[in-house]
């Protein structure tokens, strides 16, 4: 039989492997030869953490009709999510942990944040379509994720297949912020199972949208550029919700346009030939 004494032992040495067990064990490339670390990196997850509060404050403000505020938070995450991955490449904290976390705050912050203020605001008005309309949106969103992570680095980085979750959620969350203190009436329930199916839907066709990846914003540019910036600034400044609403309304249906146009082109050249 063991010792009492060997036995304390033994459950210690136990517990401390169960601990260390649980924390986060990454593998990088340090000098050429690849080294396992212990431990996530704060600064980037700090904007992620942050991206997904701002998500989860849109569903607590929309839970109690302050559409705007819910609206504006998705917004706030959209930034905040853009600056996540920046910031981890500039300091060189790129992980995989980092990647997996990103991607569930994306699906809160880009998926059901956008859904439930859409259902609160006008599709729990509708029964059952409004909740299938809203379902069809997250579903969407956690598709589209699933397969931009499964996609990196084997598709051309010029373009997103399928509609972007932040772009899609703006597009659902500026309408919300555009047109919340109208009254309620059948063309908004309309415009809402429109635009809310609709970009889930886009979220998972095959549809490519510009991703501005190949722009060089490091290199340098005409003095006139930064005037543009300035005027594009002002312009949102006049009327946020509404310039935000369209910008992004424009950019979601590039998409089906330039399908479109494309196809026709295709079309052409075939009776041509």
């Amino acid at each position: 039989m063991a010792e009492p004494e060997q036995e304390v032992s033994s459950a210690v040495e136990s517990g401390e492997e169960e601990i260390e067990g649980a924390e986060v064990v990454e593998e990088e490339v340090v000098g050429g030869s690849r080294v396992r670390k212990r431990g996530i990196y704060l600064l980037p997850n700090m904007f992620t953490t942050a991206s997904l509060f701002s998500g989860f404050y849109a569903i607590v403000a929309a839970s109690n009709s302050d559409f705007a505020m819910a609206s504006i938070a998705i917004f706030v995450s959209m930034v905040l999510d853009g600056l996540d991955g920046r910031v981890a490449r500039l300091t060189n904290t790129q992980s995989r942990f980092g990647e997996e976390y990103d991607s569930l705050a994306d699906m809160v912050a880009f998926g059901v944040a956008p859904g439930l203020v859409a259902f609160f605001w006008a599709l729990n008005d509708l029964d059952k379509l409004g909740w299938v309309v809203t379902f069809i949106y997250v579903a969407g969103s956690a598709l589209r994720l699933a397969r931009f992570n499964t996609q990196i680095g084997s598709v051309d980085k010029r373009y997103f297949v399928g509609l972007p979750s932040p772009s899609a959620a703006a597009v659902v969350a500026g309408m919300v912020w555009c047109l919340h203190g109208l009254a309620q009436s059948w063309w908004l329930d309309v415009l809402a199972v429109v635009l809310v199916a609709g970009a889930g839907t886009l979220m998972v066709s095959n549809v490519l949208y510009y991703s501005g990846k190949d722009l060089d914003l490091k290199g340098r540019v005409p003095f006139a550029a930064i005037l543009l910036v300035v005027l594009a600034f002002a312009v949102i400044a006049i009327e946020p919700p509404v310039i935000l609403f369209l910008a992004f309304l424009v950019y979601t249906l590039s998409g089906p346009m330039f399908w479109l146009w494309r196809r026709l082109r295709r079309r052409k050249g075939a009776r041509q030939a």
